[in-house]
């Protein structure tokens, strides 16, 4: 030590490497320091991250952060003379314990067991099917008991993760080793006995016991197959915790997320989700109309689910009105619809996509411009509402300027008994619209009722188009107000004033892929690519035409319809009287939509549409009409599909703007590529040809 300390008085001049060398020449030092696990670089981690793998795969035991690793799946140790003591058993485990489990129907099947203490919950990313074993779980308000069926839980990147929590349930008085023996039982289809054995030591009195199954259905291959996308469902994050855990879950096609990554809502959100369930659960007032309002990306459609789940968990079923058109929640974008939830929504609205009672395509996302037809559509729509259910309303986050006024008329014509009202510090200003409020505004199409005393309004302007029940035509109807209840928003977004629309176009590019997803077969069917389906044939005298966002010439309408999403409607007009087509429409009309398909192709010398649609045949017979509008398929399809050899179809660089319709002036389409016609020969009117 001496020596050191003189070389390094000698030598100033010297690195502190050449004198540490010199003073102890027979140590062997590293160039690289010594770092701590959570200050390695990020090429750093990848290098650990893949020697973990490489030694998970070689069967070697890692055990970090006290997390259990199955006794079945962890190599032995060879018995010598003197034994490692056992483990102390933890009194009180502080996190939930996860286990790999021995598929059950085949050696590739993923599951898993989580076992969760009350009060605490799983944050999760990914999907995954979640059975209730033993006790009783909460996802996203939606209380899933021991058995019940098992649900479809999808927690997405595009929104806040998903959060399975254990909540208090009735035991009976049982003790603790009645409840065990229960449990224990149960696990015996899962678990072989020493994975039974290492789960258990963990039991506490009312815990949970949940099976994680990998889920596998035809839509969600049919979007993770788009190259960009597979990232909405699982996204692989660099991470250091390799562990049992991180298999088991990863065999699954989850991985664990951390809390506050978690859907969270605010105290006034709870407090008013309380008092609607109870509202909703009296018989004397057992239908009441919920219309939420708000600015954009505030937690309004959140919202939305975590209450139709709550209502769920105590009543059979909900109404939904959707007057969104931009971010709809059961059905592709552009349209105004009415729906009977019975099932739980555990996820985006790109997972849930459903058939609804009565729908109208209204063709654009926005009702800029065209407030009147708007109104008009809702009107229709809210005429087949038979009030046997409670209905909610969801409502456009555009609440300034005409928005305001518009959402003014819809509070009039709807007649809700409680206006949800969300506020932001981050959003946009929006008045208080108390029931004093409304009756003193002017909307866009109604006037103010001041003058009405006891703040009752007759919908005078609105009865005549609605369709009533005989008692309440003979006793007319007199609305007496509605109660506001204020929620305080806390609801931070990933949107920003620039990227806010591509978000939103993502969104409902997303939930056109899903519906178009329901053409794919079944699992475990392989996909089948769109180009390779066969399509129905329409004559050209079947079906009446109608371009709703723009003016087309008659000569260059089948441009327009060619390669585009149509709506399949239904009018009361016969057009089947006409020798030759296309029927043309000169006004949009305000009809039932049955479903929307693809125009594949057009055949010019048999005179006839080739549409691709997932709607049943027996419904396509009602159809006689085709809508177009600006929602576009989304570019991967035109651009992605796999087999393509080739030119791609629909896509070119030589386009003629002038043409009348093409013009973004006019009202083009969300789509930026242009597109050439293709025909598909093809032999009757909706008739699948092999």
């Amino acid at each position: 030590m001496a020596d050191s300390l003189l070389l390094f008085k000698r030598g100033p001049s010297r690195s502190t490497w050449l004198r540490a060398r010199k003073a102890r020449p027979h140590l062997i030092l590293s160039y690289r320091p010594r770092r701590r696990l959570g200050r390695l670089r990020w090429r750093s981690r990848r290098r650990f991250r893949r020697r973990l793998l490489q030694a998970q795969a070689a069967g070697v035991d890692w055990r970090e952060g006290g997390c259990l690793v199955s006794r079945a799946a962890a190599p032995r140790r060879p018995k010598t003379a003197a034994p490692s003591p056992r483990p102390a058993e933890d009194p009180a485990p502080t996190c939930s314990a996860i286990l790999p489990i021995p598929p059950v129907r085949s050696a590739g099947s993923g599951r898993a067991v989580l076992l969760l203490p009350l009060g605490q919950g799983f944050t999760f990313s990914g999907i995954c099917r979640v059975t209730c074993l033993y006790g009783q779980v909460q996802v996203f308000g939606f209380t899933i008991r021991q058995g019940q069926p098992a649900q479809n839980v999808f927690s997405t990147y595009t929104h806040s993760r998903l959060t399975i929590n254990a909540v208090h349930y009735s035991v009976h008085e049982k003790s603790k080793k009645e409840m065990k023996r229960e449990a224990r039982s149960l696990l015996r289809s899962y678990l072989n006995q020493d994975d039974r054995y290492c789960l258990m030591k963990n039991f506490s009195p009312l815990c949970s016991i949940l099976l994680l199954e990998r889920l596998k259905t035809s839509t969600v291959n049919f979007i993770i197959s788009h190259p960009g996308l597979s990232y909405v469902f699982v996204q692989e994050i660099p991470t250091f915790q390799i562990n049992s855990e991180y298999f088991a879950l990863k065999s699954v096609g989850i991985r664990r997320e951390r809390k506050k990554t978690g859907l969270r809502l605010t105290e006034s959100a709870f407090s008013v989700m309380e008092e609607l369930v109870s509202i909703s659960c009296e018989e004397a007032d057992g239908c009441p109309v919920i219309l939420v309002c708000g600015s954009q990306d505030i937690g309004k459609s959140t919202f939305i689910r975590y209450l139709i789940n709550q209502l769920l968990n105590s009543i059979s079923c909900i109404d939904y009105l959707e007057c969104d058109l931009g971010q709809t929640e059961f059905t592709p974008p552009g349209c105004i619809s009415l729906l009977n939830v019975t099932e739980p929504v555990l996820g985006p609205p790109f997972t849930h996509q459903r058939t609804p009672q009565k729908m109208v395509y209204y063709g654009k996302p926005s009702c800029k411009n065209s407030f009147e037809n708007y109104i008009e559509i809702i009107k229709y729509v809210f005429s087949s509402y038979k009030r046997e259910s409670p209905l909610i309303v969801n409502t456009m986050g555009w609440v300034a300027d005409q928005g305001l006024l518009l959402l003014i008329d819809l509070i009039r014509l709807l007649s809700p008994s409680h206006v949800v009202q969300f506020s932001s510090d981050r959003g946009r200003y929006m008045p208080d619209l108390s029931p004093s409020y409304v009756d003193n505004m002017d909307g866009l199409y109604t006037k103010s009722t001041s003058k009405v005393r006891n703040r009752g309004f007759h919908l005078a302007e609105f009865a005549d188009s609605l369709e009533f029940a005989d008692e309440e035509k003979e006793n007319p109807l007199l609305f007496t107000g509605y109660k506001l209840m204020s929620v305080k928003s806390e609801f931070v977004s990933g949107k920003t004033p620039r990227n806010r629309e591509s978000h939103n176009k993502v969104l409902r590019e997303l939930a056109v892929l899903s519906y178009l997803g329901q053409l794919q077969p079944p699992v475990p069917k392989p996909l089948c690519p769109l180009h390779g389906l066969t399509p129905y044939q329409v004559p050209f005298n079947a079906v009446a035409l109608r371009i709703i966002h723009a003016d087309v010439a008659p000569t260059h309408i089948l441009y327009a319809v060619n390669a585009s999403w149509v709506g399949l409607c239904k009018i009361l007009d016969d057009v089947r009287g006409y020798a030759s087509g296309p029927i043309l429409l000169a006004q949009t009309p305000i009809c039932d939509c049955l479903g929307f398909g693809i125009c594949r192709g057009i055949d010019m010398e048999k005179r006839l549409y080739h549409i691709l649609t997932p709607v049943p045949p027996e419904e396509l017979r009602n159809v006689n009409c085709l809508l177009v509008g600006t929602i576009s398929i989304p570019q991967c399809v035109l651009k992605s599909q796999r087999g393509l050899e080739g030119t791609i179809p629909y896509i070119t660089t030589d386009y003629n703007f002038k043409l009348p319709g093409a013009s973004e002036k006019i009202g083009a389409r969300e789509i930026e590529e242009t597109r050439k016609e293709k025909v598909h020969p093809k032999p009757k009117f909706y008739r699948k040809t092999n």
